[in-house]
């Protein structure tokens, strides 16, 4: 499929109410659908939300129960993989019939992680990506990725793959997905300053892919009365303006930022641009200089605690402690 629709929404979360969230992204994935869109990108943390404004309680050497009790209502917010909340998300795929990239806040153990999920339209989930890098005090709410989720799914309508906010600025991790043929690079974020878009043109250029960003437009409105963010508790108080754009292959900018609300953009996209552009710089093959620079990446799983083995059921070593002390139980 050479020629396609993808869609940015910039829209906010319901905070801290994950089922009202699931509601909304519902209705916006079917709206980008109903102007066809084959691809569909949320912005990053849209279910689980970003709650800009928190200190978490968190001072050098501190923490108060306030922020203790602002951190368990975030992890309440969070999703497990897999379950229902995830489930949800692929049924709206498959409802949509379009492959959907949503950016969420997973939670696993007692941990939290800014990931994003990619789904087929057939509701199948085909990637996970864990952001490797929080920035600032995103590092006291949200845990590290590894490189086990550094990946590009190949698709029908080209190879899909997510890098999510800051992490856009880490050379190393755009010469990873280039390296794996990224064709549309997904950018969900919550990054809102000026120096986004010429970001996102530079990526497409180097890369020579498609750029497909999608930032929230949150305000203060979207969370809970008692959501107390430092910039204001005007309902109306704008806490992230949006932004978000799609940039083509050659730097093009097809959908230009907004900042005046929530909206979907939809832009045409022509795969066939992404050979004209390696014509003259493919970054991963023909421009390297593999003799004098290399990247190696590590794409194994970092557990805290790996067990050799499995270990065994406990009746099994209740038997086998039986067995050893001659119980009559062991006949």
């Amino acid at each position: 499929m050479s020629i396609i629709k993808a869609a940015v929404v910039q829209a906010a979360p319901v905070l801290f109410d994950t089922p009202r969230t699931l509601g909304k992204l519902t209705a916006l994935t079917r709206d980008a659908a109903g102007q066809g869109a084959n691809l569909v990108v949320f912005p990053e943390a849209f279910v689980g939300g970003y709650p800009k404004g928190l200190d978490f309680g968190a001072r050098l050497g501190t923490r108060s129960p306030e922020g203790r009790e602002d951190f368990r209502r975030y992890f309440e917010s969070a999703i497990d993989l897999p379950g229902p909340e995830a489930s949800r998300m692929g049924d709206i795929a498959r409802d949509n019939g379009v492959h959907l990239v949503v950016g969420i806040i997973e939670r696993d153990g007692g941990t939290l992680y800014c990931s994003t999920l990619t789904y087929a339209p057939s509701g199948k989930l085909l990637y996970k990506h864990r952001k490797l890098m929080p920035t600032a005090l995103e590092r006291l709410v949200w845990g590290f990725g590894d490189g086990s989720t550094i990946g590009v799914v190949e698709t029908p309508i080209g190879k899909i793959g997510s890098v999510i906010c800051w992490e856009n600025y880490m050379p190393l991790l755009r010469a990873a997905m280039y390296a794996q043929g990224v064709e549309l690079y997904c950018a969900p974020t919550v990054d809102d300053r000026d120096a986004w878009l010429p970001t996102m043109r530079t990526i497409a250029l180097e890369g020579r892919c498609f750029v497909i960003s999608a930032c929230q437009y949150f305000t203060r409105g979207d969370g809970p009365a008692d959501y107390a963010p430092f910039q204001g508790n005007h309902p109306s108080t704008v806490l992230i303006r949006g932004g978000s754009c799609i940039v083509d292959p050659l730097g093009n900018v097809l959908v230009e930022p907004d900042f005046t609300g929530e909206t979907i953009k939809i832009a045409e996209i022509d795969r066939r641009i992404i050979v004209r552009g390696k014509y003259d710089l493919d970054v991963a093959g023909h421009y390297a200089r593999p003799d004098i620079f290399r990247l190696s990446v590590d794409t194994r799983p970092k557990t805290a605690v790996a067990f050799d083995k499995a270990p065994l059921p406990v009746s099994d070593t209740i038997d086998q402690s039986q067995q050893q002390e001659g119980s009559p139980c062991s006949a």
